[in-house]
């Protein structure tokens, strides 16, 4: 196992596969009141650049059922603030710390941590990836529909880091990922056609970047969406209202898709913007078992890092 999680890059897919069965054994545990100790004496850093609930929330709860302690750092009261270099406060954490989750804008930071820390560096959320976020999100879809492999899998709306996760994973796993988003918010070349060539190099799954929602949900098992403008693009949240309007995931949409079709939101959401409310608390939406599976494949994933 690498010692960090960077992008979904890092993990082959025995590796994801490990992961998904630990955490789908942990959420069983959980259910039946077994307790865990397995990180007793160990602790985790949050150091978080970005607002977040469902992040730092199942973060810290995953350590503390895991045995562990959290401590959540907001970097603003950090030196880094004061602009004391990154290799320094890595170190020094690395010190303190048995493991770092970064929720920040900048993936360089991220990497720069890694870089210089001895600890494992996880990264919670950057403005280029969501790599954790799409792990709890195909243990979802291994539990709804049995597993991953030969599934046509929708993404519909912006091509951001959430989305930019998926193509990675796709990449690994090989399922079947299309992606309809509008010209110019579209996912990045680089991603998109690295993804493509590990697809066609390994002979399995597909990767299609479109621009019709429709087209992208005919057949989809699985329909996922996100926020139409992410932390620090508010500005923009007007005029993306009108581009993405066609984007929408709403019971029209849904009916060109598989009867059985399963609806995904990472939230937080903008009901009757990218989702109606319909939709999201309807038969089809399974964003609330999304949301808790992070906890538990946060709690995975921290065992497995830590102990590695």
């Amino acid at each position: 196992m690498t010692k960090d999680i960077l992008t979904l890059l890092e993990l082959s897919k025995e590796e994801m596969d490990k992961l998904f069965q630990r955490a789908i054994e942990l959420k069983r545990r959980h259910k039946q009141g077994i307790r865990e100790n397995s990180l007793s004496g160990k602790t985790l850093g949050l150091l978080f650049d970005k607002a977040s609930t469902r992040t730092r929330i199942s973060f810290e709860a995953a350590m503390v059922q895991m045995g562990g302690v959290p401590t959540f750092i907001s970097a603003k009261d950090t030196q880094i603030a004061r602009n004391e270099p990154i290799k320094d406060t890595a170190r020094v954490m690395s010190r303190y710390l048995d493991a770092l989750v970064i929720r920040t804008y900048s993936q360089s930071m991220v990497e720069e941590f890694a870089t210089w820390s001895s600890i494992p560096i996880i990264n919670g959320l950057t403005d280029l990836y969501h790599p954790c976020q799409v792990l709890s999100d195909i243990m979802t879809v291994i539990e709804c529909k049995g597993g991953y492999e030969g599934l046509n899998i929708a993404w519909v709306g912006d091509g951001n880091n959430v989305a930019h996760s998926w193509i990675n994973a796709a990449s690994i796993l090989g399922f079947n990922l299309t992606l309809a988003c509008p010209e110019g918010y579209l996912p990045e070349k680089e991603i998109v056609e690295s993804g493509k060539w590990k697809v066609e190099s390994g002979k399995s799954g597909t990767i299609r970047v479109i621009t019709d929602p429709v087209e992208a949900v005919k057949d989809a098992d699985v329909i996922n969406t996100d926020v139409w403008a992410s932390m620090g693009q508010e500005s923009e949240s007007e005029s993306r209202k009108k581009i993405f309007a066609p984007y929408q995931v709403n019971a029209a949409l849904m009916a060109k898709a598989h009867q059985d079709a399963i609806v995904m939101h990472c939230l937080p959401a903008h009901r009757e913007e990218e989702i109606t409310d319909e939709v999201m608390e309807g038969s089809h939406s399974v964003v609330w078992n999304q949301a808790e599976n992070k906890l538990h494949l946060h709690k995975a994933l921290l065992e497995t890092l830590i102990l590695r």
